[in-house]
């Protein structure tokens, strides 16, 4: 059974154009969410999924240089996207990841997928879909990941017509939980307020500031525990993006 992530990822973006490929400490944000991607026990293969558009030859060409995994299609019709990414390479799972997530932390990616899967190793009905942020965000924003069954996607593929369903790939599952049988995987304590993705100016420095703190400190690898222990020690690092507005999907 083989589990792919798949990091959608485009140069275009309303706020920080190009922020794919922007610098983190010495790597591009897209390198450093397929590095910790990487990471996962639980995933056998990380793909980037960007699109057809001129300006995301670049994402391409770069994904090319690094060799890394990827496929191109459509920029508004995400979901197809993921589709045929699943399908090139025989996904069974698939986990969803954004590439505006610099920080996103394994241990939390396995123990979604871990969620997912674990119906199927036993008798009981399996799971349709996993993440860590329904029906409640306690997560940071930035740490979010989903992990669902490649019949799942295709039942969304199938009855997915309105836009948004096609542009926000798992927004139907949510929208409609009835139908699905989902999973969640929750966090003790409520960080929701704490803004950890990339999608402004200031989203981007506050990211920089952490990796060079770790940089500086010599640990390579950290995670969401490592994260919060800095911050309690640079609350002042909360006031970087505080103003920012996440969009609504």
């Amino acid at each position: 059974m083989k589990t792919v992530a798949i990091i959608q990822a485009r140069a275009g973006s309303h706020r920080l154009p190009g922020k794919v490929l922007m610098d983190v400490a010495g790597k591009t944000m897209l390198d450093r969410v397929v590095d910790r991607v990487r990471l996962c026990d639980a995933v056998d293969q990380v793909v980037v999924a960007t699109t057809t558009k001129p300006g995301d030859d670049a994402v391409a060409q770069h994904c090319v240089d690094q060799n890394i995994d990827f496929v191109r299609g459509s920029e508004d019709d995400v979901l197809s996207r993921y589709v045929f990414a699943a399908d090139r390479f025989a996904a069974d799972n698939v986990v969803r990841i954004t590439s505006d997530c610099p920080l996103i932390d394994p241990e939390i990616v396995d123990s979604v997928v871990e969620v997912l899967l674990s119906a199927k190793n036993s008798d009981e009905e399996g799971y349709d879909y996993a993440c860590n942020f329904y029906p409640h965000r306690l997560y940071p924003r930035g740490l979010d990941a989903e992990a669902l069954t490649v019949e799942t996607l295709r039942k969304l593929d199938q009855q997915a017509v309105l836009k948004r369903h096609r542009e926000h790939v798992t927004l139907m599952v949510y929208e409609n939980p009835s139908q699905f049988k989902m999973a969640s995987v929750l966090n003790r304590l409520d960080h929701s307020h704490l803004r950890w993705t990339v999608d402004t100016a200031e989203d981007m420095e506050l990211v920089r500031t952490v990796y060079r703190y770790f940089n500086e400190s010599g640990q390579a690898r950290f995670g969401y525990s490592d994260v919060m222990k800095a911050l309690s020690m640079n609350w002042h690092w909360c006031n970087i993006n505080r103003t920012v507005n996440q969009k609504a999907a």
